[in-house]
């Protein structure tokens, strides 16, 4: 299987290509390649036989070794009459028969359909820059005028995106057939910073122009055509070649344990993501056996949005582990099927060599790395779109601990798990621990079919649900005296459901309010994820806002425990939830009205900038006297802890009071005991997610 690369650097701008080309000054043809280099494509293409112009010749030795190969029946033309007269006289007694005409391309003497072939070499790269593309537009109008129906226009070009746009549409509207040819270098060649892959764009005119454009690409000059059914496409093709050609020079001269090189690639004939991969290098002081160049590490199925895989500092980590000059970290996309451990090498052997280090010896050994020896398992069960958030899948798959999970993601995010669930089969409900961190080697797909799985509904997957849990030991739920007290509860954001379901089975006379504003998401919560609404546990559909903006303006209405556990769509600032909105001041102050005396705010806040995460515990703080912060982790969320008391809950040194361990116990046993029909038993330990707890 063939595969294309994909980056996310852009190559359009004009900036980037105005700093190529003063690069590349007076040594022009050298950045287009030389008869050996072109002459595969240059024959496939342009026959012995054929009488072929060559546009703009410029001094170039293409034309003259051409003819020495037995291409008699060229003309040349340039505009230049000094280039013509020194290439006639270059050739006068050795080539007789090859002629230069001092020619202007946009106006050409020569009768209609009167040539097989036109051949460019840099002429239209050099000319689109000339009165906003108008000049070669002109002259692809007076190539196009010449050639005879089954002529074919060759031209070498850099394919910068303005240039290959005008060209490619240009033909496309006359209705020929355009083909890309990304002519790719030799591995171990020598390479300027500067140099591109060169691109040999060959246009074929039809008798009667074609009604649905004919627009193709292809690798080396015998790769299989890839067609495409738009011209944009066609261009962000050329501008993932062009990219992954400069990220690939620039791992060819240095390593870089800071950066983190990243490209995926994708299916040759479906074009959907297949691979994406990482490049981590180990810092330069790292000691490093002396034979440990490169290796290529494969993420299980399943487990590429975890830490260790989906953040920088864990593929550090997996880096340091592996300690290799350079890792590759592959991960395998979702809708793809993989075979085995060696159908994957095989396929990616090609490509990630071109991401060796440098100084690799040539016949250096690569080893392929993996957890267990597999690729782990994922089982895509339900695909979806929602109004507000786009496609969505929900997949089983295995983790590293041999646990069955089911997630719920986002397309438009497939790095972010938006809700996941612990998976039990009907047929053997017992003997689960919690959270077994161990790897386990046993990653071949279940045998339970997926119509026997079912949720557990005792198990919270998300750590920052946990420490919301623990946070209602702050109300004393669990305490003898608290026996008959119901705690009221309201939470923005339902995700899978697991949070507000956990709270209803095992937390003694709750009632809790869900607020979601994606319909989609509360029908997968029900239909996958085990959610079960009833007279203690509500939806609300609508945005959050605006229900606890209505709530306290109702009033007569309190809450013990009011939870924020939602996602921003806005990916321009540093902080992914809440919603900036949910932490103004004069928002958290209708928070704190709806707040029973005794209750506890609960934000599960994700920031990545420093300055917004303070900005936004100033704001807290002005409207709540008590902020705790519980970090999870190996992520980025933390959870804020607010209340109306003082922070006395602890000390100076951070320790927890011995009235807070107490209230720990008094909720762990609420929870067991709470424990009714078939639940299971829940997973949760109380005492050791307190332990975090920090004054904010």
């Amino acid at each position: 299987m063939s595969l294309l690369p994909r980056t996310a650097e852009e190559f359009s701008s004009a900036e980037y290509w105005e700093r190529f080309f003063k690069k590349r000054g007076e040594k022009a043809f050298e950045w287009y390649g030389n008869y050996n280099t072109l002459c595969g494509v240059l024959h496939k293409y342009i026959k012995v036989q054929d009488k072929v112009l060559v546009v703009g010749c410029g001094n170039s030795e293409l034309s003259e070794q051409m003819y020495d190969v037995g291409y008699k029946h060229l003309t040349n033309i340039d505009i230049s009459e000094t280039v013509v007269t020194h290439m006639n006289q270059r050739n006068a007694e050795r080539r007789p028969g090859l002629t230069f005409q001092q020619v202007d391309a946009t106006k050409m003497p020569y009768e209609d359909a009167s040539y097989q072939a036109a051949l460019d070499k840099g002429t239209l790269d050099a000319m689109a820059s000339e009165e906003e593309g108008a000049l070669a537009g002109r002259m692809l109008t007076e190539v196009g005028r010449v050639l005879n129906v089954g002529g074919r226009y060759v031209c070498v070009t850099l394919a910068q995106e303005n240039v290959i746009k005008l060209a490619v549409e240009h033909f496309v509207q006359q209705g020929w057939a355009v083909r890309l040819h990304c002519l790719q270098e030799e591995r171990g060649k020598e390479e300027d910073s500067f140099a591109l892959p060169v691109f040999v764009l060959v246009c074929t005119k039809f008798r009667q122009p074609m009604a649905t454009p004919i627009l193709e690409m292809c690798l080396g000059e015998d790769g299989v055509p890839t067609r495409f059914t738009q011209v944009a496409e066609l261009l962000l093709a050329v501008r993932e070649h062009q990219a992954y050609s400069v990220m690939r020079k620039r791992l060819r001269k240095v390593t870089d344990a800071a950066s983190n090189f990243s490209l995926t690639l994708c299916h040759v004939k479906t074009g959907l993501p297949r691979y994406t991969l990482t490049v981590q290098d180990c810092p330069s002081g790292a000691k490093i056996p002396r034979m440990n160049h490169f290796a290529i590490f494969i993420v299980p199925q399943g487990c590429e949005t975890d830490w260790l895989y989906g953040s920088s500092e864990g593929r550090r980590q997996v880096a340091a582990s592996a300690n290799f000059r350079r890792l590759v970290i592959v991960a395998m996309h979702r809708n793809q099927e993989y075979t085995d451990m060696q159908a994957v090498q095989t396929e990616l052997s090609p490509m990630v060599m071109d991401l060796a280090p440098p100084g690799m010896p040539a016949n250096q050994q690569v080893p392929f790395l993996s957890v267990g020896g597999d690729l782990g398992w994922r089982e895509v069960v339900s695909r979806g779109v929602s109004e507000l958030s786009g496609e969505y899948c929900v997949e089983n798959v295995r983790g590293e601990d041999g646990e069955l999970y089911r997630r719920l993601v986002f397309l438009s995010n497939t790095g972010l798990v938006q809700s996941e669930n612990r998976l039990l089969s009907l047929t053997n409900t017992s003997s689960h621990k919690k959270k077994n961190k161990k790897k386990v080697k046993s990653t071949a797909p279940p045998k339970v079919p997926s119509a026997s799985l079912s949720v557990d509904s005792g198990f919270l997957c998300c750590t920052h649900h946990e420490v919301m849990v623990a946070g209602l030991s702050m109300l004393g739920v669990g305490k003898p005296q608290n026996k008959d007290i119901p705690v009221s509860v309201l939470l923005v954001g339902l995700g899978g459901g697991g949070l507000p379901q956990f709270l209803r089975d095992f937390v003694p006379g709750v009632a809790v309010e869900v607020v979601e504003l994606d319909p989609v998401v509360l029908e997968a919560a029900k239909e996958w994820f085990g959610f079960r609404p009833d007279d203690r546990l509500i939806v609300t559909l609508g945005d959050g806002l605006e229900r606890i903006s209505a709530l306290e303006k109702e009033g007569g209405r309190l809450f013990d425990a009011i939870i924020f556990d939602v996602d921003s769509k806005d990916t321009t600032v540093g902080m992914s939830c809440p919603p900036a909105a949910f932490v103004e001041t004069s928002f958290l102050q209708k928070v704190s009205r709806l707040l029973t005396p005794r209750g506890v705010f609960m934000l599960n806040l994700v920031c990545r900038d420093t300055v917004l995460r303070k900005s936004v515990l100033e704001r807290v703080h002005g409207v709540f006297p008590s902020v705790l912060s519980r970090k999870i982790e190996g992520e980025v969320n933390e959870v804020l802890l607010c209340s109306h008391g003082k922070n006395e809950m602890l000390d100076s040194s951070h320790v927890i009071p011995s009235f807070l361990t107490q209230a720990a116990k008094d909720l762990q046993s609420a929870l067991c005991a709470n424990r009714a029909g078939h639940n299971p038993s829940p997973h949760i330990d109380i005492a050791e997610l307190l332990k975090g707890l920090k004054v904010a």
